[in-house]
């Protein structure tokens, strides 16, 4: 029965992160973005995200934020939340799933711990911008 299962690979979907500004700090704050690089209509996305790692030794862990999307329209960038400075030090995970058609696809994406900085960022897709691709 398990070989009946498919597993589709994900392309073209990306979480990334980028610097943008925010008026509630009053200052250039890192958000992850959803970023649907496809032709096609994403449905029903859910993205969990979740930080952990180590600081100083101590293992370090944050509550899960779950965040819903009914449509990601094609070729777009959709925010998903700001991260806190807090959290730069740890990894930064977030479980994707989404439909194209009748078909699930899932993935997990992370943003590694201390990478947010000007040397670690690229050009990203969609956004135009430079930033982090999630892995």
């Amino acid at each position: 029965m398990k070989k009946d299962i498919i597993i589709p690979i994900v392309e073209g979907v990306h979480v990334v992160a980028f610097k943008e500004w925010n008026d509630d700090f009053l200052e250039n704050s890192w958000y992850a973005y959803l970023v649907n690089d496809t032709d096609n209509l994403l449905e029903m996305a859910t993205v969990v995200s979740r930080a952990y790692g180590l600081i100083n030794g101590e293992e370090r862990k944050t509550s899960n934020f779950r965040h819903a999307y009914a449509k990601v329209e094609p070729r777009t960038a959709t925010k998903v939340e700001l991260l806190e400075n807090n959290v730069l030090q740890l990894n930064n995970e977030f479980m994707v799933a989404y439909f194209i058609g009748n078909t699930m696809f899932d993935k997990t994406f992370v943003l590694e711990a201390n990478s947010y900085n000007d040397e670690s960022s690229v050009d990203l897709p969609i956004i135009n911008k430079k930033g982090l691709i999630g892995k």
